[in-house]
């Protein structure tokens, strides 16, 4: 077997030079299948302008194939890091920069805990993909999302943030870099700031909080209540989503600046 070794994780690191210098981020959460229908050029050129940090790319369920060609537009448009957010083993894309490696730390499916890792670990070291080793923690969201359904796991219930302290201190102490927090797609509630600041005392990796986050406001009160990163995706689907992005990515320079 080749043992050409993968590209130092150096996303990695600056993710975790978050947590250190109390400065925050704003990713961007792609949906191929939904890219494919809208202009590229003008969802990167105001991400561009907003200010945001990273594209994250994928989703639990894609029906078309676009990812493939998705990323490598996204990439001659701009220099946002392209960070995959992969539902399967078959959305691993060379040509992005990084792959968040997600172990499904708050449900006991064993294939998302390690299998579907054993079968993709030897594809992705054929790649250049910086690997970010991700505790995946699927929040109770007010509906059963796509991700609770495709992972065949219970999320964490919403006001239970005990149980998601002891999983987040469960993954770090395994080893994982990164926790990603997610309500699913088309979350119906945002995860609790209780439980958001509850987790974060506890540990001392970044913390990532994806869905429904559907404002300027929400998007701060996670960040003051511990996040490093805020990830938007299906609102800015909507009608006004360019201007939310710019809201966002303004509110974003006015956290940052307070940290400098």
């Amino acid at each position: 077997m080749s043992q050409i070794k993968s590209n130092i994780a150096t996303l990695t690191d600056d993710l975790t030079s978050l947590k250190r210098r109390g400065r925050k981020a704003f990713a961007v959460l792609l949906d191929p299948d939904k890219l494919a229908t809208q202009n590229i050029e003008d969802v990167v050129d105001c991400a561009l302008h907003a200010g945001v940090t990273y594209f994250f790319v994928g989703g639990s369920l894609l029906i078309n194939n676009e990812i493939h060609t998705i990323i490598p537009q996204i990439k001659a448009l701009c220099d946002i890091p392209v960070i995959l957010f992969p539902g399967s083993i078959q959305q691993i894309i060379p040509s992005a920069d990084a792959i968040f490696f997600l172990s499904l730390i708050s449900g006991r499916n064993a294939d998302l805990l390690i299998g579907n890792h054993v079968v993709a670990a030897p594809i992705i070291r054929q790649t250049k993909l910086q690997v970010i080793p991700t505790g995946y923690m699927l929040i109770e969201s007010g509906k059963m999302t796509t991700a609770n359904y495709i992972s065949n796991s219970f999320p964490i219930p919403y006001d239970k943030p005990d149980i998601a302290v002891c999983t987040a201190m469960a993954g770090e102490m395994l080893g994982l870099r990164v926790l990603y927090m997610d309500g699913g797609s088309g979350a119906q509630n945002i995860i609790p700031m209780e439980m958001i600041r509850a987790v974060s005392s506890y540990v001392n990796i970044p913390i990532i909080i994806g869905g429904g986050i559907r404002s300027r406001e929400e998007a701060i009160a996670v960040w003051e209540a511990g996040a490093e990163v805020v990830v938007v995706g299906n609102a800015l689907e909507k009608e006004n989503g360019k201007a939310l992005m710019m809201e966002i990515g303004e509110a974003l320079r006015e956290m940052n600046k307070l940290a400098d």
